[in-house]
């Protein structure tokens, strides 16, 4: 069987259904998704022994319809289904996208729903892959970008998504994307992603600084990198990002992801984070020369405050501020950078 690296890409599979989402509601009891999908291609071996055709998907019912209730139903693809698509178009994972495929139909269900949008959202999936996750949120009625990277892939994913008129493939790198120019045609959009570990920082980072249309982010990413958005002062994950995220957004994990529900299976866990803009900053500070600030008390945090910002910040900007200079960077709130950053700008000494 290809193994496949840690990345972007969406495919469907039975395993350990292992996201456990922190919501009110849950599910009262867990079910057995490894018996239903034993059911499932013991099925389709009769299929094939009888001479049905085989579908490279399935189909599975959304929560709470029923099978023949005349709505349409989720399309997921299996471990076999995934592989059998990729060889068929003579593809193989190219490790500089950190390609992956999230391959838990339950997974994909409850990632749709976390993502809560519905007729009249619009969405951007960065990373589609072969499209299992974006047939999930074609299905609530919004209106869905899908981007990706892979030429191989994108031509798979458009023969998955024929037909869905709510959904338009976008072949390109998130990286590099003109977002003022893809998000033209609405005002608020949400991002969803299963982003690959380097890019998923820098990313959200650079969606936060410069793309107020993007109003929630709902992405799987490293633990830790979850951790490090969410992250509060004195947290061991806090750090300039954590700040960063603050300032514009406020963000929280909402489920963790093994690794048993991706092909292959990675060595790192996942989470998935929540980040939903503010209205307006968290704090009066401008953003450019808090966060210089912010970056310079980061780069040794270790350091107490007063070394750490030597030459920006002057032993009067702490005092004028309330500032413990003998504190370290990692137990500054947001406030409080706020108000160090406005000392030094009224000193007239505001860095950029």
């Amino acid at each position: 069987m290809q193994q496949f690296q840690r990345g972007t890409q969406h495919g469907v599979q039975r395993t350990d259904c292992a996201l456990r989402c922190h919501t009110r509601h849950q599910e009262p009891q867990q079910r057995s998704f490894d018996r239903v999908f034993q059911r499932d291609d013991a099925n389709d071996a009769g299929q094939h022994q009888r001479g049905v055709a085989h579908s490279p998907v399935r189909r599975v019912v959304r929560f709470g319809e029923r099978a023949d209730s005349g709505f349409d139903q989720l399309v997921t693809l299996t471990r076999s289904q995934t592989s059998e698509l990729l060889a068929r178009h003579g593809l193989a994972p190219r490790r500089s996208f950190g390609q992956n495929f999230v391959v838990e139909p339950e997974t994909v269900r409850r990632i749709a729903s976390l993502a809560r949008v519905g007729d009249g959202d619009h969405v951007v999936e960065i990373g589609a892959g072969l499209g299992a996750l974006t047939l999930a949120l074609a299905e609530t009625g919004a209106s869905i970008t899908a981007v990706e990277i892979d030429t191989g892939l994108v031509d798979v994913l458009r023969e998955n998504l024929a037909g869905k008129r709510n959904v338009r493939v976008v072949h390109d790198d998130a990286m590099r994307l003109d977002w003022h120019a893809l998000l033209d045609d609405a005002d608020t959009w949400t991002v969803v992603a299963n982003l690959p570990y380097n890019v998923a920082t820098p990313l959200v980072a650079d969606l936060l600084d410069t793309v107020p249309k993007v109003r929630r982010l709902l992405v799987m990413v490293q633990k830790e990198v979850a951790q490090r958005f969410a992250a509060r002062p004195g947290d061991d994950a806090f750090g300039a990002v954590s700040v960063k995220v603050d300032y514009w957004a406020t963000a929280r994990v909402v489920g963790e992801v093994s690794a048993a529900v991706f092909l292959p299976r990675p060595r790192v866990a996942s989470s998935l984070v929540e980040i939903t803009r503010r209205e307006n900053p968290a704090v009066p500070a401008p953003f450019a020369p808090m966060f210089a600030i912010v970056r310079q008390g980061f780069a040794t945090r270790r350091k107490m405050l007063r070394r750490a910002l030597d030459g920006v910040v002057i032993a009067a900007d702490f005092v004028v501020a309330g500032v413990n200079p003998e504190a370290r960077a990692e137990e500054l709130s947001l406030d409080e950078w706020s108000r160090l950053t406005l000392a030094v700008i009224k000193r007239g000494s505001a860095p950029t």
